[in-house]
């Protein structure tokens, strides 16, 4: 029989670890988000790699770009998105 303090401490850790994982989640969609847009910077004006090198990346950036379509829509209300990213 586990003790209760044992008990405690690997729920305790079970929580931390997802929350760790939601962190690193939250920072993979954001640098996806900032490599579609290097990449395809182009389309709306900022500085980018040349465009035939884009074209060649574009059929390898479905996941990218559907980020960056989710962010795009998400954009209305970026503090409250950082907000319940860190439960304030």
């Amino acid at each position: 029989m586990k003790s209760p303090l044992r008990l405690v401490a690997r729920l305790f850790a079970d929580w931390m670890r997802q929350r760790a994982v939601g962190y690193i989640q939250a920072e993979r969609r954001e640098l996806e988000n900032v490599f579609a847009l290097l990449v395809l910077g182009s389309f709306v004006g900022l500085p980018s790699p040349p465009t035939p090198l884009a074209l060649r990346l574009l059929p390898e950036m479905g996941r990218e770009l559907a980020v960056m379509k989710a962010r795009a829509q998400e954009m209305d209300d970026v503090y409250a998105e950082i907000a319940a990213l860190f439960d304030l």
